[in-house]
């Protein structure tokens, strides 16, 4: 055997041709359970504390609008927060935003838990830092997932990973109302404390930095702060010596910039839509089930939003797996009749029509949850037995999640190496047009009733439909820009 040959044995394989990561599937899902765990925190504080409202007003002596100012503020903070927060971590790495932001949300439960009653100044506050810690775990998750899987599987994980954004809203009712009825409203953010603490030292103690431009393909030993405590996973991996080449230290990217493209901005839009009808529905269970069915009790209604809960648990289950496979069977047929994809590994190619890959059954999923809004909303107006409503409600559930996974999926598929910063992106267009949602709902029931409402909030879910397919037209172009932007910002 020639020198050459033999020295060609012993090159170590190029990025091209090794997995995009080093962590197997099992440590992929560990490090996805991990993320979504600190991930349910942003939706579930803030809907643990609607319960408490009446009773905050009669504990500060404020009215009902000023202690609802606090619940504003929270989702102001919840949608600006992210921006930093997730560009931070695009650069500077994951793991030690994660621990900050739940050491922040700790803190601020620990103040929230002891504020006095007559410092209503000091309860806004407190209320400001704890959005600032628990909303921006959602964009640093969404990150983590496009640093360990290729898009072939980030559906099935994304799916998984949506589920805490999703049941916050349903199940945080819930406890927040038991934990008041029997303990107080204190020992709300308590609880929290106690939780948000846990989470944290989960953090430290597992979870592994995956910031590509630190760990590579996770095969580079990183600085000792970047390090879980107790390395269950890739202790076989990570080493000082690695063949990995090291990636380009990234210049920061101002998050706004995303903004300038239109396939995203259109992708952000038609998903903050469809989360604010989501939410409206959500935020007026109560007062129209208290309304329509007066034999429920506080307790009794608060068990209605399970309903919901479950139907976004399955939706999001069935739909991470189908968008797998339907994604591998296009790529699939897409390499057999033009050829292998020339990509660095688990990428798409620019000539890869992902958008279509991602959003063609969108429009079947549309169809029936715009079908069964309308029918939610004329069974509330007929007052029909409970169970009907409740059973749309599930269905409700489960096809808005199946219809908002593809796109966050997508949107992370088209700027890779900036998953935070997109999600958070999309994390402020969701809180906005969901706080336009919750502050508008009741008067339009009042005004429409519950048949009309959801005519009208599901017929702007049909208008809204049209920038699907102006972004499966239109988003090979665009794509394609950025890949060539990123090569002449490489060069330069």
């Amino acid at each position: 055997m020639s020198p050459s040959e033999n020295s060609k044995i012993h090159e170590p394989p190029t990025p091209s041709e090794r997995p995009y990561s080093v962590y197997s599937t099992k440590e992929k899902w560990f490090i996805v359970t991990l993320v979504s765990i600190a991930g349910i925190f942003s939706p579930f504080t803030a809907n643990i504390y609607f319960p408490a409202i009446p009773t905050l007003v009669s504990a500060f002596h404020k009215s009902t609008e000023m202690i609802n100012l606090t619940v504003t503020m929270y989702m102001v903070l919840q949608g600006i927060s992210p921006m930093a927060f997730g560009s931070f971590a695009d650069f500077h790495g994951r793991r030690p935003i994660f621990v900050l932001c739940l050491f922040l949300l700790c803190l601020s439960c620990v103040g929230l838990a002891l504020v006095p009653t007559n410092a209503y100044w000091l309860l806004m506050v407190l209320r400001c830092l704890q959005a600032t810690g628990s909303a921006s775990t959602i964009a640093l998750g969404a990150g983590v997932i496009g640093d360990i899987a290729v898009p072939a599987e980030r559906g099935g994980f994304f799916g998984f990973y949506s589920l805490g954004p999703m049941l916050g809203p349903a199940f945080g009712p819930v406890i927040g109302g038991a934990l008041s009825d029997g303990l107080g409203w204190r020992s709300i953010f308590w609880f929290l404390c106690i939780a948000s603490g846990l989470a944290c030292m989960v953090m430290l103690l597992f979870l592994p930095e995956t910031l590509r431009q630190i760990v590579g393909d996770g095969s580079i030993l990183p600085s000792p702060i970047y390090r879980p405590w107790i390395p269950i996973i890739g202790r076989n991996h990570a080493s000082a010596t690695s063949d990995y080449p090291t990636p380009p230290r990234k210049k920061f990217k101002n998050p706004l910039l995303l903004f300038k493209n239109l396939d995203i901005v259109m992708l952000l839009l038609f998903n903050g839509i469809v989360y604010a009808v989501y939410y409206a529905v959500t935020a007026s269970i109560s007062s129209l089930f208290a309304d329509i069915y007066p034999f429920l009790n506080d307790t009794t209604i608060g068990l209605c939003y399970l309903a919901i809960g479950v139907g976004t648990a399955v939706g999001s289950a069935g739909t991470g797996k189908l968008l797998d496979w339907d994604f591998r069977r296009l790529k699939k047929v897409h390499i057999k009749s033009n050829g292998p994809m020339k990509t660095e590994s688990g990428e798409v190619g620019d000539d890869f029509p992902v958008e279509k890959a991602r959003l063609r059954l969108m429009p079947y999923y549309m169809a029936v949850l715009v079908t069964t809004g309308m029918g939610y909303g004329w069974c509330l107006e007929r007052k029909v037995h409970i169970a009907a409503p409740l059973v749309l409600q599930f269905v409700i559930g489960a096809l808005s999640i199946s219809v908002m996974n593809p796109t966050q999926t997508l949107i992370l598929d088209l700027v890779p190496g900036q998953g935070s910063s997109v999600t958070a992106c999309n994390n402020i267009i969701r809180c906005l047009l969901g706080a336009v949602s919750v502050s508008v709902i009741d008067l339009i029931l009042s005004r429409l009733g519950p048949g009309f409402t959801y005519v009208l909030l599901n017929g702007i879910i049909v208008v809204s439909v049209p920038l699907l397919y102006l972004v499966m037209a239109l988003g090979p172009i665009y794509r394609r820009r950025r890949r060539e932007e990123d090569v002449k910002t490489l060069v330069a």
